[in-house]
């Protein structure tokens, strides 16, 4: 792997409320790409609007070096790809893995030797490397952890919040060798104010984020629950 941050490209994949700030943020430090098939997204980011409201005009004008397209030709040539795409559940509550999947497949026609995958969509314990990586081996005929490495680190953002931003919470890192670890961690730790928290390995980070997600609707669950409950005796 090329551990000198300045030679590398970054294409960060869907740009919904988890990879837009990150795409920023990154593009305030190195060249960055913030790629996304749906053409009106980028044409609005294009022109300084965000329709999530993350970010203002403001946020995207003060990132030099980003850029947005939905032309695969774009991020032909990065070197890290993150992956920030959806993962919904469908009506039977089943969880629906088909953009993660097919980001995994779009990427596996574009990756090269040394090149890094990072995957941040929120997913089952084991998923990214049951599901993910040998998609990428298939696509690309590199062999996993020789060719090519991976690295996993859950989004933690809380959408609407300004106060807490992604600098500002702690990121959980993961890598797929222990190389790609520390290179990941240092990566992170470059645009992260909070610091970062190195988990063992990629199905741990993976864990870590079911576990969160599910304190947090737990927490709402039982304070509706109050709520209800204190209303009805006043």
């Amino acid at each position: 792997m090329i551990l000198d941050l300045e030679k590398h490209k970054i294409a960060v994949i869907g740009l919904g409320y988890v990879g837009l700030p990150l795409a920023v943020e990154l593009g305030k430090k190195y060249k960055t790409i913030g790629f996304d098939i749906n053409s009106d997204r980028i044409k609005s980011l294009n022109s300084g609007f965000d329709s999530t409201n993350e970010l203002s005009e403001e946020d995207i004008s003060t990132s030099k070096g980003i850029s947005f397209s939905n032309n695969i030709e774009d991020i032909t040539n990065a070197t890290i790809y993150i992956v920030s795409v959806p993962t919904p559940i469908d009506s039977q509550n089943n969880p629906d893995l088909s953009p993660l999947l097919n980001a995994a497949r779009m990427i596996s026609k574009l990756l090269d030797k040394n090149n890094l995958v990072i995957f941040e969509s929120t997913v089952y314990p084991g998923c990214t490397e049951e599901e993910c990586v040998p998609i990428l081996e298939k696509g690309s005929n590199l062999e996993y952890n020789v060719d090519f490495f991976c690295g996993y680190s859950p989004e933690r953002i809380n959408p609407g919040d300004k106060e807490h931003t992604l600098i500002d919470i702690v990121k959980v890192i993961s890598g797929s060798s222990e190389k790609s670890k520390e290179w990941i961690n240092n990566f992170y730790s470059t645009i992260i104010d909070a610091g970062t928290f190195v988990a063992n390995t990629i199905k741990v980070a993976e864990a870590a984020k079911v576990i969160e997600n599910t304190q947090r609707d737990i927490n709402i669950a039982l304070i509706n629950e109050l709520s209800i409950i204190f209303s009805k005796i006043g």
